[in-house]
């Protein structure tokens, strides 16, 4: 008589297989969006041209949902890190030019929001340089954190003909010719009454929403006539300095 033994083979439990997928790492892809410091217009788009732009630069997180940069303010030892939603920064003190994708990261959120958290100690808001130590700088760093590649020296690369060259950059930055911004203020002009109240209510800017509204408005209000030098006593433009809530804890 046949044997009507058979040997099982091992069964995992759905829990089990679940388990297994949950604790697998999450893919997330990490994007540096880039944004043109000068108004639109013949001077910002020869420089793009050139290879030269004035540019200010955020490092995406897409798993997070978050987009991070690095402004100047004058809190000692305290980050100028910041985080926003991705692609979010204020069309009326910036231009967006374009994501470029540097690579994918496997970590779970953990490990990543502790990489941040360490790259960023590195990165105090009163130690915000337009030429050294900039958010082109923060996000090189952060890049090559999490993908062991750096960004593409052409995003910094005004900061390093600054530092050569201290001419090519003014004192205050930003200092584009009178008509060349008021070429470009016509053209944003349609932009910012879109995205600002004015019916008596505060003005509250895209970045100001995005980051706590009204909140943030009353807390800037607070601080009118302050003005944010970076290290060298060079004027920061409305792009580089950090906003008081979003910062990185």
């Amino acid at each position: 008589m046949a044997s009507s033994t058979q040997q099982k083979t091992p069964h995992r439990s759905r829990s089990s297989r679940h388990s297994s997928t949950s604790t697998r790492p999450n893919k997330t892809e990490i994007r540096i969006n880039v944004y043109d410091l000068l108004p639109p217009g013949k001077l910002s788009n020869t420089l793009w041209h050139l290879g030269s732009p004035l540019l200010h630069t955020g490092l995406v997180i897409t798993s997070l949902n978050r987009e991070y940069a690095f402004g100047g303010h004058t809190i000692p030892s305290q980050t100028g890190v910041y985080y926003i939603q991705p692609g979010r920064e204020d069309p009326t003190i910036v231009t967006f030019r374009l994501s470029y994708l540097c690579g994918t990261s496997h970590l779970p959120h953990r490990d990543l929001h502790a990489i941040i958290a360490e790259i960023s100690k590195g990165f105090l808001g009163p130690s915000y340089n337009l030429l050294t130590n900039n958010c082109n700088h923060f996000t090189s760093a952060l890049c090559e954190a999490l993908t062991g590649e750096r960004a593409p020296a052409w995003m910094n690369r005004a900061a390093g003909i600054g530092v050569c060259v201290p001419c090519f950059v003014p004192r205050g930055w930003m200092g584009v010719e009178e008509e060349e911004a008021e070429e470009g203020e016509e053209e944003r002009r349609d932009l910012v009454g879109k995205i600002k109240k004015k019916n008596g209510e505060e003005v509250v800017g895209l970045r100001d929403k995005v980051l706590g509204g009204k909140e943030l408005a009353v807390a800037r209000r607070k601080e009118e006539g302050r003005v944010v030098r970076d290290e060298d006593g060079r004027v920061l433009p409305e792009s580089e300095t950090t906003p008081l809530l979003g910062m990185v804890r």
